[in-house]
């Protein structure tokens, strides 16, 4: 993950002298990469398509495909993109940064269905 975003710390404001939200995202764009609100949207979009397919795919089916999607695109990226020479260690921060993010969202009560939608 880039320096340009820390999806760990989205409420961490600028410091004073830094660049303001909307010169960081310009300035981001310009260059490829995604500040918060950007990595987020992107996000969603990968969230929308899964809920599109659990119209008329299991949910269980749609998250394994999402899943083995992720970690054939993260091999791609890998090998490819970042050229790294060692895989285990790969394979551990990967393995990390998701078992954060899912501990995150199963700690989120925003997730949990409400009694009018059953």
């Amino acid at each position: 993950m880039s320096d340009e975003f820390d999806i760990f710390n989205m409420n961490n404001p600028g410091q004073p002298g830094q660049p303001n939200r909307k010169q960081r995202r310009a300035a981001a764009k310009e260059d490829g990469k995604l500040d918060n609100l950007g990595f987020l949207k992107l996000a969603d979009k990968f969230i929308d398509l899964a809920n599109r397919e659990n119209q008329r795919v299991q949910a269980s089916d749609v998250q394994m495909a999402m899943l083995f999607a992720a970690a054939r695109y993260n091999a791609h990226v890998a090998k490819n993109v970042i050229d790294v020479e060692n895989h285990e260690v790969f394979v551990k921060e990967m393995s990390g940064h998701y078992v954060e993010m899912l501990r995150q969202h199963l700690a989120d009560d925003s997730l949990q269905k409400k009694p009018e939608d059953e």
